[in-house]
């Protein structure tokens, strides 16, 4: 916390509830108590020798406070299925079949866990058609994709600050043909991957300075005296993207151009993209940085040095990577979903390497690692495991398979490589994981189709054949293409002093870096548009997870049995997916008959008559007419299948509410409609009250009125 005395003046409401609440907690006990989880995350199938770790920089020993070993199959990562990842069901842009040249519909069904305890995301051929809302042009447009794919996303449920992230993930496809784009990545909360409005001068800003001239590109600028929606005043924010790793295959024929040591197809970014970037002098795309004048033999100065990043450190088969120096956020068009003006356009950087990958690498798991150390003085390290001399390998200049028993420290970026040129700062958000593969007309298809070529990349289309490199349709047509995570794990130290930055922290909105009351007062940018948003009820996603409820025939159908935290015994190596499916199907055979060798086996669930008291039923439901799941209490979702994780770590949005009696009362959700009717309900009774008063004033008039009597023996005159 000392490394942030400056900030402590302009905290919010909510950091300063936190400060009195760690205060009262008393001295490193309380902070560690509101700024650590204890396992609340942490899948119990997660084998003993895999929850600590040792870091790579600085040899300290970390604790696991996150994982996910995927070991029970057919899991659900639909919207409200899964209280740690939410699989999408959207477009990966939503204004447009071309946009951003992505060709491909995420569809939650193409993410599920396997038999072999695998995370599967699938990508297909397959067709979705939905009429778009054009808001610009004020009408509704057909849009139609020619490929399924799966994203699941962490976002606004599962985050932390600083750490070490390790998986085990098989590639998809074919390493020799282009067209796949699997990723695993991370970005600051503040925005929601592949919701642009989210992002819109939020993503990749990664500054905490004042700068008047920037201060319109970075819409939540240090500049700013009040920031609003729970935000601290004069700090800069941002989403931060760090790419883990970003798959790119196809066949290159030889080494790539200007990579060093030399690099060639397939191959994995590692890659840090941030904000504010470079605006001049800048490198090419596709060409090596120039460090140094180029001067004829004349004396004249031919080519000037470029301005890029000093200080970043390779090993191993990694280079710099020569093709992508980040992307500029330019003035937006006419039918773009987001708007940006000259002052609000900016310039973003991707400071990223290229790692050599084998054919084995989509084969069988292969163990990637990054180290982050966040804020000022981090760093960034990335790790992959070394290539076992003697074995084969189908790659020139490449000996091994990448799967050798030692660390290879591929990559590495220091605060002040960033800090000294641009005063950006290693990220410092709260972050969320990202798994997912793209289809992309940008990223491996040919880039030199030639000119009569159309551009329509519909395999079951023979006319667009020449727009994809050859393979991939026939590759697409085989149905199993699929990037599989065997687990993902997440450690973190209490030890401040163990490592250089700041402290890491659980959670999505801590209180030095509040996010929640920002996203609830911003929701509409974290929703889908139209027309899928008429699904989402005016919420980002469902935050309430289903219990239970899925329709079943047996037991089995609802999560089957679980041996509780039995992997602690095992000593065997866990990434091994033969290994993973034997101890299932020896767990499995335990349970049969409903007993078990192990006194703390049960079952995730129950399969039951839907009249059942144990079934939860609104008052005036009705009961559906096949068996259904109801959960253990430790497990949840439609069928049972995930763990029932609990977000205990410090929020300040209800810190802040806590503290304030006023502030945590909720408002109501008010709709236009209901404005409307209860502006008419309040004119109508008003101009009932008009004419009530009016025909009482008559009658009382009438009432006090002289009476005109008849005269005597005659008429009224």
């Amino acid at each position: 916390m000392a490394r942030r005395t400056h900030r402590c003046r302009s905290r919010s409401s909510a950091a300063a509830s936190a400060a009195a609440i760690m205060a009262m907690a008393g001295g490193g006990g309380g902070r560690n108590l509101l700024l650590r989880a204890d396992a609340a995350w942490i899948d119990p199938d997660t084998p003993e020798e895999a929850r600590t770790t040792k870091s790579l920089v600085d040899g300290t020993t970390y604790k696991l406070i996150m994982s996910d070993e995927f070991n029970v199959p057919n899991r659900s990562f639909a919207d409200g299925h899964d209280p740690m990842w939410t699989s999408l069901d959207k477009p990966d842009d939503d204004y447009a079949a071309s946009g951003g040249g992505s060709l491909h519909f995420y569809n939650s069904t193409m993410v599920t866990t396997d038999e072999d305890g695998m995370l599967r995301i699938s990508s297909k051929i397959g067709k979705t058609e939905w009429n778009r809302y054009d808001a610009v042009d004020r009408e509704w447009k057909h849009e139609t994709k020619h490929y399924k794919s799966g994203m699941v996303q962490s976002w606004d449920k599962f985050c932390f600050t600083g750490g070490i992230v390790e998986f085990d993930v098989v590639l998809p496809g074919d390493p020799f043909i282009g067209g796949l784009w699997p990723a695993v990545w991370m970005l600051g909360n503040l925005g929601r991957a592949t919701y642009l409005a989210s992002t819109n001068n939020i993503w990749p800003w990664s500054y905490d300075t004042c700068d008047r001239e920037r201060q319109e590109a970075q819409s939540v600028s240090a500049c700013n005296e009040a920031n609003h929606y729970g935000l601290n005043p004069r700090q800069g924010r941002g989403a931060t993207e760090i790419d883990i790793i970003e798959g790119m295959m196809g066949d290159s024929g030889g080494p790539l151009a200007d990579t060093v040591p030399a690099v060639d197809l397939p191959y994995v970014d590692m890659t840090l993209q941030v904000a504010p970037g470079i605006q001049t002098n800048r490198p090419q795309p596709g060409s090596a940085v120039l460090r140094n004048n180029t001067v004829s033999k004349s004396g004249h100065t031919e080519l000037l040095a470029q301005t890029w990043y000093e200080g970043l450190e390779t090993k191993g088969n990694t280079s710099l990577n020569p093709f992508f120096y980040g992307t500029h956020m330019d003035v937006t068009k006419k039918g773009e979903p987001v708007t940006r003006n000259a002052k609000q356009a900016f310039q973003a950087d991707a400071v990223g390497s290229l790692q050599q990958m084998t054919s084995s690498h989509f084969k069988k798991p292969h163990t990637f690692r990054l180290e982050w150390q966040p804020g000022n003085g981090g760093r960034l390290d990335w790790f992959t495991k070394g290539y076992r001399t003697g074995s084969d390998s189908d790659m020139d200049g490449v000996t091994g398979d990448g799967d050798g028993p030692d660390w290879i420290h591929a990559y590495s970026i220091k605060h002040e490589s960033i800090n000294s040129l641009m005063g950006s700062v290693i990220p410092n958000e709260p972050s969320y994981l990202i798994l997912n593969t793209a289809i992309s007309s940008t990223w491996g298809f040919p880039y030199d189709a030639p000119e009569w070529c159309p551009k329509c990349y519909d395999c079951n289309n023979a006319t667009c054949a020449c727009a994809f490199n050859p393979g991939f349709c026939n590759m697409m047509k085989k149905g199993d293409v699929a990037m599989k995570v065997d687990h993902v794990r997440v450690y973190q130290t209490s030890n401040d002093d163990a490592h250089v930055g700041n402290g890491h922290t659980m959670g999505c909105d801590p209180p030095d870096f509040p996010t929640r009351e920002y996203i609830k007062g911003h929701a509409y940018r974290y929703m889908r548009n139209k027309p899928f948003s008429f699904e989402d009820k005016g919420m980002p996603m469902k935050y309430k997870i289903q219990r239970g409820g899925g329709e079943c025939e047996s037991d089995d159908d609802c999560g089957g049995e679980t041996n509780g935290s039995a992997s602690s015994s095992n000593q065997e190596d866990d990434t091994d997916a033969q290994t993973k499916t034997s101890r299932r199907t020896a767990t499995a055979e335990e349970g049969e008959g409903g007993s078990s060798s192990s006194p703390s086996s049960s079952r995730r669930g129950k399969c039951v008559d839907p009249t059942s008291a144990s079934v939860p039923r609104g008052l005036f439901s009705t009961p559906p007419s096949h068996n259904v799941c109801v959960c253990s209490s430790a497990h949840t979702g439609p069928h049972c299948r995930t763990v029932d994780h609990v977000d205990d770590s410090p929020s300040a949005y209800k810190l802040d509410r806590e503290t304030n009696v006023l502030r945590g009362m909720e408002m109501p959700f008010v709709t236009p409609f209901m404005v409307v009717a209860s502006a008419l309900l309040g004119m109508g009774f008003v101009l009932a009250l008009v004419v009530h008063r009016e025909s009482r004033r008559r009658e009382m008039n009438n009432a006090s009125a002289p009476q005109l009597r008849p005269a005597r023996g005659g008429t009224m005159s």
